[in-house]
This record gives structure tokens, C-alpha cells and sequence, in this order.
């Protein structure tokens, strides 16, 4: 069965929409190799409509341009990519395929054994949709100390919550810390009364 990962840059207050104004001054090599982590041994890419087409007007002609992100451009364009989108046009890259039902589409993908790693980038719609449908394996967030106070956050208003496990906290030097969330269940039932056993002594 694929393992299904989400790997997001975000702000301490939950913005998932990318400014990079303060997005790129955080990238530095650790945060590099964190990305690279990511995107080894993708079998497949998953991108909502507006990823791919950021994607796709970028990394081809990066790729072309031969500089130091050509070879990162090249294993991108080699990946096969699955697009969520109801449109028809030509989605003018390689090994790109559409779907306009991504929970379907990724179900499938999960329950076909030549598939090992399925890797949703951004997108934070489909995040959204394969979280609600219990398809996604792991959250990765890139946290940015940074509070953007604008932009779309990842998660939306809705009258029930969400609960994680942390699965691994990775720090960076220029302030980002990568952390790994699997979705699990609350610790335990709990009250104030059990929560009041932990607090300080004066």
C-alpha cells in the first residue's frame, strides 16, 4: 500500500499560501535537504490546479535554462504527476495525467502495489479533501517564524477538529522547523480535574 505525504511551507498562523517575501529568505540548506527528504522516492506527484500550473511555468524552462536547480527541475518533469482539475486543455508537461476526482484517484493510487510513494505538493485544497477522506499518511510542515496575517491557511472553518500525532520535529538554523504530523486520535479522554495533577507546585 503507498504511503501518501503532504509537504506544505507554512506560517506560525496557519498560512499555507506562500508569499516570497517571506518565504525565500528561510530557504537555506537545511531547509534544502528537508525539501529533497520530500521528494525522494516519489512514485507519484499529486498537485491541485493552481500548483501545477505554478509548476509548470516554472521548472521546465528551469530545466531547460540548465543552472543550479536544473537537475531538481529534471526529476520533477521525470515524475509522473496526477492534476486535480475539471478543465481539458493541454496541461503542457511530461508525464502529467488529470483527474477530476482527486480522492478517487488517490484511493486507487494507494491500493496499487507498484506504487510506494504518493507526495501531494501544496495544493492545499487536495490536502484538505485527502485528510477528510483519511488518505493522507503524513503532514509535513515547513513552520516559518513568521506570522503572514494574510493568505489562504490550511485549515478552513468547520465545527469539528482535527487531531495529529507528532511524528518528528526537525529545526532549522535560520528559524524553520519541519514537523512531521501522522493523523491520530486524542491522547485520551481527559478533564481539568486529570490536568490539574501536572501543574506546577508553588
Amino acid at each position: 500500500m503507498a504511503t501518501v505525504v503532504s509537504t506544505l511551507f507554512i506560517s506560525l498562523d496557519g498560512v499555507a499560501e506562500i508569499d516570497p517575501a517571506w518565504h525565500f529568505p528561510y530557504f537555506d540548506d537545511a531547509m534544502g535537504a528537508g525539501v529533497g527528504e520530500d521528494y525522494e522516492d516519489v512514485d507519484v506527484l499529486v498537485l491541485g490546479r493552481v500548483t501545477y500550473d505554478s509548476f509548470a511555468g516554472a521548472w521546465p524552462d528551469r530545466e531547460a535554462a540548465g543552472g543550479d536547480d536544473a537537475s531538481f527541475a529534471q526529476q520533477l518533469g521525470d515524475t509522473r504527476k496526477l492534476v486535480a482539475t475539471r478543465g481539458s486543455q493541454d496541461l503542457g508537461w511530461r508525464n502529467v495525467e488529470r483527474t477530476d476526482d482527486v480522492v478517487a484517484a488517490v484511493r486507487a493510487l494507494e491500493d496499487d502495489p507498484s506504487v510506494g510513494k504518493v507526495l501531494v505538493a501544496g495544493s492545499i485544497s487536495v490536502v484538505r479533501q485527502l485528510l477528510d477522506a483519511g488518505l493522507l499518511d503524513e503532514l509535513r510542515l515547513f513552520v516559518h517564524p513568521v506570522a503572514a496575517r494574510t493568505g489562504e491557511r490550511l485549515f478552513a472553518e468547520a465545527d469539528t477538529i482535527q487531531t495529529f500525532a507528532l511524528r518528528r520535529a526537525d529545526p532549522y538554523p535560520a528559524g524553520v522547523i519541519k514537523l512531521v504530523y501522522a493523523p491520530a486520535g486524542l491522547p485520551g479522554a481527559a478533564t481539568y480535574d486529570d490536568a490539574k495533577e501536572h501543574l506546577p507546585e508553588a
